[in-house]
């Protein structure tokens, strides 16, 4: 499992982790079931603390991406379509609003970005 990490980003470094891990696991990169890595070789792996593994690896559990099992570790929770869905919708949300922020800030009008989304999504 392959995790690049930018010390130059706005994002802190266990919410790198989380969005990589949700992304791996959306685009089918990890499966249901699948192992991860344990918190102690991951942060060995990344030069991180652990606390900062164990961040992530707790807010992978929260939003319902990962299982721990105490003594065993720390596994791809089977998804379901719909979450990864909703998942996948609510990150296009943020993109699509960041969009239209630059476009009023920039006098960019609303046809011309609807014209260029229509454009992309035809693609």
């Amino acid at each position: 499992m392959e995790i690049i990490l930018s010390n130059g980003s706005d994002k802190p470094i266990y919410e790198q982790i989380c969005l990589q891990i949700k992304s791996m696991i959306m685009e089918g990169t990890l499966s249901a079931g699948e192992a991860l890595p344990s918190m102690r070789a991951l942060a060995k792996d990344l030069h991180i603390s652990v606390i900062t593994v164990q961040r992530a690896y707790e807010d992978l559990t929260r939003d319902g991406f990962i299982e721990t099992v105490s003594g065993k570790g720390s596994f791809v929770a089977s998804q379901n379509m719909e979450f990864i869905r909703e998942e996948q919708l609510r990150t296009a949300e943020e993109l699509l609003q960041k969009a239209a922020e630059i476009g009023r800030a920039h006098g960019i009008g609303y046809e011309k970005l609807a014209g260029i989304l229509k454009m992309f999504y035809e693609e």
